[in-house]
């Protein structure tokens, strides 16, 4: 497994979400990004398509994400918190 890791952009995205709320964005994120190191195994030297802007649910939130294949990560773009 690669050393995947997650970002977000712009880098205060989470700043403004209730304190539970960023912990789990947190924690979805860095399984998102376990996962698609699973994924994704070629890591820096994949070269198929990209697989877009994705979105992934968990109780009150919902992250949007690209997935950086060759940069082994996925970059985290908007976080929506129903709470």
């Amino acid at each position: 497994m690669a050393d995947w890791h997650w970002e977000t952009d712009p880098d205060d995205l989470l700043d403004e979400l209730p304190r539970g709320a960023r912990a789990e964005a947190e924690q979805l994120a860095q399984e998102i990004a376990v996962r698609e190191s699973m994924v994704f195994l070629e890591g820096a030297s994949y070269t198929g398509a990209s697989p877009g802007l994705r979105t992934e649910a968990r109780g009150q939130l919902m992250l949007m994400y690209l997935t950086d294949v060759r940069g082994e990560r996925i970059v985290v773009l908007q976080a929506t918190w129903f709470g």
